[in-house]
């Protein structure tokens, strides 16, 4: 059996925007979300080891998810949840759940096929009353949809693919870790970002409901121990090996 990861780029008729109308309850969950969206910090925890005051407390986890999809049958998926010490990186909470999806690939809309998905682990690690829950939560914000970001990106305010890439191979940006990237409106819509020495293909970082760029950043930075965010790259692992156990 043939595995793939979540197809943001497949060109299967089961995936492509072309076919199909977007729902427009879609349209409007978004917009009701987006007028939601707190795009500055507002929690308790801190990044650095220097934290204090009253209800400070250091940043301990850090949760990432994945989808996997069988090339048999690209209606099978597994979707995965992993949660990381921040300090360490180890994995202390990892579960996955075989699905069946009938819900299209629509750009800009990914949440609307795959968090029903994610919301069901998150549930269940709730349920078990897990004390890292908060946290985790709180990150898979970040390092949940990265790819997600990477994919609308491209395609607003002037920001192509072949403009990002220019912006970021420029001598003047050769030796930074990261660019702010700003589209044609003067907004700052995210960051590009070597996330690993030897790495030359960026990864894409966005804000988080309650976190800003710039913490985003700084979270990504400290969870890549290769090109990909290690939550992410771990719950990738994970959730084809349970793929192709289980299916």
């Amino acid at each position: 059996m043939e595995i793939e990861s979540s197809p943001s780029t497949s060109s299967s008729a089961l995936y492509s925007s072309d076919q199909h109308h977007v729902p427009h309850k879609w349209l409007e969950v978004q917009d009701s979300l987006k007028k939601k969206l707190v795009t500055e910090d507002d929690y308790t925890w801190k990044l650095a080891e220097t934290g204090e005051g009253c209800g400070v407390e250091l940043l301990k986890y850090i949760g990432g998810v994945d989808i996997s999809f069988s090339k048999d049958d690209p209606s099978v998926a597994c979707g995965t949840l992993v949660v990381l010490d921040f300090k360490t990186l180890d994995v202390v909470y990892e579960d996955s759940s075989i699905v069946t999806i009938d819900v299209p690939y629509v750009p800009g809309f990914l949440g609307f096929r795959e968090a029903p998905i994610f919301l069901k682990l998150l549930e269940k690690m709730q349920n078990g009353s897990h004390p890292f829950y908060p946290q985790a939560l709180a990150q898979l914000v970040i390092l949940g949809f990265w790819l997600i970001f990477l994919q609308l990106l491209h395609h607003v305010d002037g920001l192509t693919n072949s403009k990002v890439r220019e912006l970021f191979e420029a001598e003047e940006n050769y030796n930074i870790d990261f660019i702010y990237l700003i589209g044609d409106s003067g907004n700052t819509l995210g960051a590009a970002l070597h996330s690993s020495k030897g790495s030359f293909k960026p990864i894409f970082v966005s804000i988080g409901h309650r976190v800003s760029l710039a913490s985003a950043v700084e979270v990504v930075r400290r969870t890549c121990n290769y090109r990909v965010p290690e939550p992410i790259r771990q719950a990738d692992i994970r959730s084809r090996e349970y793929l192709r156990k289980h299916h």
